[in-house]
């Protein structure tokens, strides 16, 4: 499973890049994977606040319909409209080009709360929660 070190986890499976007051948010390898086949992707849309551990976005697979919970409170700067028609991204680059939104914290504690990759994987390597 790649869990990237430079990156932040939720209990969610999101996973969070965090500079300065931005933090790039997707969902994670362990995620995309148990999704199976990512069909669609509802991004949000830009000026939407956010509150952390709420749903933002929305992904849809062959097997499921999952939320997307924001890791951290803030506003949605920008999205990534391109999965809207290329949902697969997620699939093949979920640390990438795969990325859901970035958002611009509204405090300086946001983020606290997050894993590091080696906390992330343990969960995900006891199934998910």
């Amino acid at each position: 499973m790649n869990c990237p070190k430079e990156l932040k986890y939720t209990t969610n499976h999101e996973w969070v890049k965090i500079e300065g007051n931005r933090a790039t948010v997707g969902i994670t390898d362990f995620a995309q994977g148990q999704l199976g086949d990512v069909v669609f992707i509802e991004v949000p849309a830009v000026g939407t606040k956010v509150t952390a551990g709420k749903g933002f976005a929305v992904v849809e697979s062959v097997k499921a319909v999952s939320d997307i919970y924001a890791p951290v409170n803030g506003v949605v700067v920008e999205a990534n409209d391109e999965l809207t028609d290329a949902p697969e991204t997620v699939n093949q680059d979920a640390f990438g080009k795969g990325w859901i939104a970035v958002i611009e914290m509204s405090d300086d504690h946001s983020g606290e709360e997050l894993m590091d990759s080696v906390a992330y994987a343990k969960i995900a390597e006891e199934g998910g929660h």
